[in-house]
């Protein structure tokens, strides 16, 4: 049994969770949680024993010099709490570190034992993967879960995926086997600027899990990162006519697939994070009560034609 002293109890907590390497192009997954520890300021309460899980040759320790004495940062995954205040507070676990070199099994039963003895209701994965998408866009985040039922209830898609996998599916599926429900978060990264930071890939992952769990996340400077990102890699293609090309055809692609998808459905999802984003009561951190929904298209008061 894991025992976490001077961890109060927590209020409904949701573990939100990334890893470096394999499972974050650009950095945008571990840059979310970076974001929400220090946005929340996240006080670090355990930390895995990084001679378990790290090979020390691939994920070097660093050593740095603290009051004229020289100290060593090894490697590993850390745990940290914070509060969401309001009306109706709530609490994340946040866990951050690096994809582990080994003993994935024992890595993910330890994280559950943290989430066991925490009473996390619901674990969130964050991760970003190259993908055939342009950079004018938005970012195309999937939200996938291995239960059927978590799956309807939160309208997210059930993972038929079939191939290797690393850190992320091994812990979601940790998760399925432990009765702990789990979900991940996925944000496609254009391969053809893969380098980090991509601060609109962090950004969009970060609304997604606005929506997923109903809180409200400061965002600080990201917006502005995101925009100034996007007109940096403008530039870069402009100077290549190859590139451009390319990126047209992307966005032709992009378009084409996604008409479909210009629904009532996704401009009330976006009407919705403007109204908790406005001054005023449901403005407020914490605040989980959903505004009301605008009228779809062919309805009068705004319910569905099946209500």
């Amino acid at each position: 049994m894991i025992e976490l002293e001077g961890v109060p109890e927590l209020i409904d907590p949701v573990m939100v969770a990334a890893f470096e390497g394999w499972n974050d192009a650009g950095d945008a997954a571990s840059t979310a949680v970076a974001h929400l520890e220090r946005e929340w300021k996240g006080e670090v309460f355990a930390a895995l024993d990084a001679e378990d899980y790290y090979d020390f040759q691939v994920n070097r320790p660093t050593v740095f010099m603290d009051g004229g004495v020289r100290r060593i940062t090894w490697p590993t995954t850390r745990l940290s709490v914070v509060r969401i205040g309001g009306e109706k507070p709530r609490d994340l676990v946040l866990v951050r570190g690096i994809e582990p070199s080994m003993r994935w099994r024992s890595f993910c039963n330890e994280l559950l034992g943290f989430a066991h003895e925490l009473g996390v209701e619901l674990v969130v994965i964050l991760g970003a993967l190259l993908g055939d998408t342009p950079h004018t866009r938005p970012v195309p985040i999937s939200g996938t879960t291995s239960d059927p039922d978590l799956a309807r209830r939160m309208d997210l898609e059930e993972t038929k995926y079939e191939g290797p996998t690393g850190i992320v599916g091994v812990l979601q599926e940790a998760c399925t086997h432990a009765g702990v429900p789990a979900v991940s978060l996925w944000a496609a990264v254009p391969h053809y600027v893969s380098q980090p930071p991509n601060p609109k890939a962090t950004l969009a992952l970060l609304n997604r899990l606005e929506d997923l769990i109903d809180v409200r996340i400061p965002l600080g400077e990201l917006p502005e990162d995101a925009r100034a990102w996007q007109v940096g890699v403008d530039q870069l293609a402009a100077e290549d006519s190859e590139v451009a090309e390319y990126v047209q055809t992307l966005e032709e692609a992009r378009d084409t697939a996604e008409l479909p998808e210009a629904s009532g459905e996704a401009i009330a999802r976006e009407f919705e994070r403007y109204l908790r984003r406005r001054d005023g009561g449901r403005d407020a951190p914490g605040d989980r009560t959903r505004p009301p929904m605008p009228p779809k298209p062919g309805t009068d008061d705004g319910e569905s034609p099946e209500d």
